[in-house]
């Protein structure tokens, strides 16, 4: 199995000094994912939790909506030219009654900022395919609550700390209780992971949650939050345009800039408390 940090020789150079010395790399690796076999999609990702991963991306993008839909999750030995196992290709097995997706070379999937479709067309694909629906969850979530998480994910992000590298997303109860984190060098990779975790106890639709990530809120990691049925999603960073958009229309709370005592509520701030 790949390791999560590597060591890597660099120059430290300073007004007036030269030092060589080692650095404290995160490991970025291929991940391809098949499903029955087919090649669905490749994501570069830091290696561990490749089975949430998978299924979390699954989830995400429609394919499946329990764990009752798979049948198997499994490495394919001899992806290498040796024959060896790089653990860098899974295979999913999808149950007999679920639709395999489309794997056309145009990869339809409306999920990424590069897919190509308009704002309107996005929104609208989302909506028609979640099976799930936050903006009938009745959860109320204290300021007090939102302003304390920050510190626990960072507290948590035990390869950051080491590398400085990484996203990490992060699943909380409404009352700030720490489920799941998940780091990833990709962002959506790490809220990938955190939803396939969550799948693969049963918790989708993961009502009454708050999902916290440590970058900016953009439409794909909306996307991720309203498929998965989570209410609530909390950014430290920027919310995009089209983030707000679809958490308007999905009836999540979108938080953003959730800094010190601070942030924004840009959808649903009834559920924000004092």
């Amino acid at each position: 199995m790949g390791r999560v940090t590597a060591r890597r020789r660099a120059s430290h150079l300073t007004a007036e000094t030269v030092i060589e010395r080692p650095e404290t790399l995160v490991v970025e690796e291929p991940l391809e994912i098949r499903v029955n076999s087919a090649p669905v999609t490749v994501t570069m990702r830091t290696p561990g939790s490749d089975v949430e991963l998978a299924q979390g991306f699954l989830l995400t993008e429609g394919v499946i909506g329990h764990r009752d839909d798979l049948l198997t999750v499994r490495y394919c030995r001899g992806a290498g030219e040796d024959g060896s196992n790089t653990y860098n290709v899974l295979d999913v097995t999808l149950h007999p009654d679920v639709p395999a997706p489309d794997t056309d070379v145009t990869r339809n999937f409306y999920t990424t900022s590069s897919c190509g479709v308009c704002g309107k067309a996005s929104l609208e694909a989302v909506r028609l395919s979640s099976r799930y629906s936050p903006g009938d969850d009745p959860v109320t979530v204290s300021n007090e609550t939102l302003t304390a998480i920050p510190a626990q994910l960072r507290s948590a992000q035990k390869v950051f700390a080491s590398t400085g590298g990484l996203h990490a997303a992060a699943l909380f109860t409404a009352d700030g209780s720490l489920l799941v984190v998940r780091e990833d060098i990709g962002r959506h990779n790490a809220v990938d992971k955190v939803i396939g975790w969550a799948l693969e106890g049963n918790r989708v639709p993961l009502s009454g949650t708050i999902l916290l990530v440590s970058g900016r809120a953009s439409f794909e990691l909306t996307q991720k939050a309203v498929m998965a049925g989570i209410p609530v999603l909390a950014a430290v960073s920027a919310p995009s345009s089209l983030a707000v958009d679809l958490a308007t229309q999905s009836g999540l709370t979108l938080i953003a800039f959730l800094r010190g005592d601070s942030m924004n509520v840009y959808s649903r701030a009834d559920r924000v408390g004092r």
